[in-house]
């Protein structure tokens, strides 16, 4: 009997701590669509979205994707790193594109006394107070000859101990005690042996010198019907979601890298495709699929212990990643994210109940004012309806279910909780006593 690609079960995930505290803080990155984030008409509605969706860092790049010139157009790139501070977040710094020859030590002394300059710069304007809880991320893919230089690691080490320590310095009489937070590779995660390159990132430069270890996940690049993928499109999304288990295998390895280091484990970039055509990325990152995957490699990325996640991206002008486009229009993304945001906050105490081997995600949060309430991820194609599992009579009574799935795509559903969940295909709903 043939078996249909609503009956793929997802398979059991790897065991997970049995409780652990929310330490993990959401994120965005704004790599190509600063303008309509930082000075477009639409830029209020985007920050007040922003702050629906729990934004508490923004990474940008500096010396790539258009990104305004520090060194040549700096009001324009202050009007960025102001629009990152009007929402309550803090930017994430990220210097990519460095200087070829890339074994060269003037080119590389030119690029550090960039950077140095761009921190310098900062602490005038802001003030070291502000400065030092930015994050100075060195590299941008190196391990990619796609994204980033293709450079050997040993290439990239020489650049990230010309340019961290020139960093440090600059925040140093501001930092009291405090680590600062200046790290890297930001690697590449389809490529082979992209761990090598974070465990040598910690093996081989100075502790001192490392906040953050940030590593990017993509479910695919690849177009349907190529490169040996899937052609039939239910077959391609059940394959893609069968792959947000990485986000916790990989968080967990490099948790375990960074277990003694004082480091941050950070997912620098996840979405579910990479492909730069919205044609072939779009139907996967901006609809209820893509809302699915994100809350699904959330999960999995609490479960691996994780410090930090920024999705890319936060905005989009017709593009193919964002959750608001240039007006701060919503995609379903968004408001799974905001659900997540909502009912997962720093501090709660999460509790993993035992994994689902018929396609449902949980986590339950418990804070200590009494708010308490649970995240559930449908990862399944066809519509199901779950019987309440045993945990939520624990959660009190009454409970609000608030949904997002092909009946509410735009903006949660709300419907009392009478002990069953419906989804109608992939979906993200929460339960809450508040």
């Amino acid at each position: 009997m043939m078996t249909t690609v609503t009956e793929i079960p997802v398979r059991a995930q790897a065991a997970a701590p049995a409780e652990a505290t929310m330490k993990l803080r959401y994120g965005i990155n704004e790599i190509q669509n600063w303008r309509n984030f930082a000075l477009g008409p639409g830029r209020q509605s985007i920050w007040e979205r922003c702050r629906e969706a729990g934004t508490s860092v923004v990474r940008i790049l500096v010396y790539d994707q258009g990104t305004p010139d520090p060194a040549a157009e700096w009001p324009a790139f202050a009007a960025c790193l102001r629009a990152v501070q009007s929402l309550g977040a803090v930017p994430m710094i990220t210097f990519s594109r460095f200087p070829a020859p890339f074994d060269d030590a003037g080119a590389i002394g030119g690029f550090a006394a960039r950077c140095e300059d761009i921190v310098g710069r900062a602490v005038e304007e802001w003030g070291g107070e502000a400065a030092r809880d930015w994050y100075w991320c060195i590299g941008h893919e190196p391990n990619s000859e796609w994204s980033g230089a293709r450079l050997s690691f040993e290439q990239y080490r020489r650049i990230y101990e010309e340019v961290a320590p020139r960093i440090r310095a600059r925040l140093a009489p501001h930092l009291g005690s405090r680590k600062a937070r200046i790290g890297g590779p930001a690697a590449n995660g389809f490529l082979p042996f992209w761990m090598d390159w974070i465990w040598r990132f910690v093996q081989e430069i100075d502790n001192s010198l490392i906040g953050f270890a940030s590593w990017h996940c993509y479910g695919d690049w690849r177009e349907p019907g190529a490169w040996g993928a899937p052609t039939e499109e239910p077959l391609f999304r059940a394959l893609l979601m069968s792959r947000t288990r990485e986000y916790e295998s990989r968080a967990a390895a490099v948790s375990r890298l960074l277990r003694d280091g004082g480091i941050l484990n950070v997912c620098g970039e996840l979405n579910a495709h990479s492909h730069h055509e919205g044609r072939v990325s779009g139907p996967y990152n901006q609809t209820v699929f893509g809302a699915a995957y994100y809350a699904s490699a959330l999960l999995h990325l609490l479960r691996g212990g994780a410090d930090m996640e920024l999705l890319r991206s936060g905005t989009d002008d017709g593009g193919t990643y964002g959750m608001l486009d240039s007006q701060g229009r919503p995609t379903p993304v968004f408001f799974a994210k905001s659900l997540c945001a909502r009912h997962l906050r720093r501090g709660d105490r999460l509790w993993f109940p035992p994994a689902s081997s018929d396609g449902l995600l949980a986590v339950v949060a418990r804070a200590e004012d009494g708010r308490c309430g649970a995240l559930l991820v449908h990862q399944n194609e066809g519509p199901r309806t779950f019987p309440a599992p045993d945990w939520t009579a624990a959660l009190g009574h009454p409970l609000r279910l608030l949904k997002v799935d092909r009946s509410a795509p735009y903006g949660p559903l709300e419907t009392p909780f009478d002990g069953a969940i419906a989804f109608d295909g992939y979906g993200v709903a929460a339960l809450t006593n508040q």
